[in-house]
């Protein structure tokens, strides 16, 4: 019952708003205000668009003296290669009555990939979080059937008091995946240690209902 609330209140929200959805994930790229990408003015970020759909490389020199590249477009998903330690990824979410809004995943890269994930009306007004999604923690990572009560397990726990965790959406459906990275980040013994405990696949959540659920 809260959710539907919340989806009620979020699509209030989303068609109060002044301005008409944009027509694609392109418009709301281009249209993105310059502090979410420093490296890539709007200009730029069209010349992009264009070059990606004239089928040329869509790689330009940005503001930081790196390169960036427009990696993959369709009418609801974008992924940018911002640099070469960063990225950033957009999909268009459905509500009802062909409304939507836009998750928004920037993934740093130094050296462990880590991401931070934003939802967004069509006209880039913030949305608030906590109704559309839970960020998965270290605990969704350990096994069901892992032995909390064994002795290495307070070691397990202290390697992974640092939660990195690398979000991706997919461009051919409404899925997220996470990926937990925190082991990437530890020293070989460490990773060794921990490795027992952790499971072999990714977190996935599905987009039901106007929200990220879990689906394993």
């Amino acid at each position: 019952m809260y959710n539907m609330r919340y989806v009620f209140f979020l699509l209030l929200s989303v068609l109060t708003l002044p301005a008409v959805m944009a027509q694609d994930i392109a418009s709301f790229f281009i249209s993105m205000p310059n502090e979410h990408v420093l490296q890539l003015e709007e200009a730029w970020r069209k010349d992009l668009v264009d070059l990606y759909r004239s089928g040329k490389p869509a790689t330009l020199d940005n503001t930081l003296k790196g390169r960036s590249t427009l990696v993959q477009l369709t009418p609801d998903y974008l992924l940018l290669q911002s640099s070469e330690r960063s990225t950033m990824e957009m999909k268009f979410l459905p509500l009802i009555n062909n409304t939507y809004i836009v998750c928004v995943i920037t993934t740093v890269s130094a050296p462990v990939a880590d991401s931070r994930v934003a939802f967004y009306t069509t006209e880039w007004q913030p949305l608030d979080a906590s109704g559309l999604w839970s960020p998965a923690t270290t605990d969704r990572f350990i096994k069901e059937d892992a032995d909390r009560h064994s002795e290495t397990f307070p070691n397990v726990i202290s390697c992974l008091d640092m939660e990195l965790i690398h979000y991706r959406l997919n461009a051919g459906n409404t899925t997220l995946t996470a990926e937990f990275t925190t082991p990437d980040y530890l020293n070989a013994e460490e990773r060794e240690t921990v490795k027992p405990f952790l499971k072999d696949t990714p977190v996935v959540y599905q987009w039901k209902a106007g929200r990220f659920e879990y689906s394993r």
